[in-house]
């Protein structure tokens, strides 16, 4: 390997997505068998919806790489900390109400 390539900051091509940090490889070819997770992909969005509700406001938390049981966990810990209602389901957790602020706190 080239010293220049060894000191590149490449995280992501449009030809092969997301680089491996160790061996500077596409993910999918990958040889140094390193486990990556890439932190674009562990960004949550909280945000306020009103469609589809008849107007009254919820806030959905999107984005959480979390398995089912974990997601569940942080549900019911936002809606304990907001003192309201919601549910967890496909991977979204909704709150009752907004608590767009109080979600990022928590």
């Amino acid at each position: 390997m080239n010293n220049d390539r060894k000191k590149s900051g490449l995280v992501y091509s449009t030809d092969g997505g997301t680089m491996c940090p160790v061996c500077r490889r596409p993910i999918s070819q990958c040889r140094c068998g390193k486990k990556v997770v890439s932190t674009f992909d562990c960004v949550a969005k909280v945000t306020r919806e009103t469609r589809g509700r008849n107007g009254k406001a919820v806030t959905v938390v999107k984005g959480l790489a979390l398995d089912a049981v974990a997601l569940e966990l942080v549900g019911k810990k936002l809606k304990i900390g907001c003192g309201s209602g919601g549910t967890v389901k496909d991977g979204v957790i909704e709150v009752q109400g907004d608590h767009r602020e109080r979600v990022v706190e928590i």
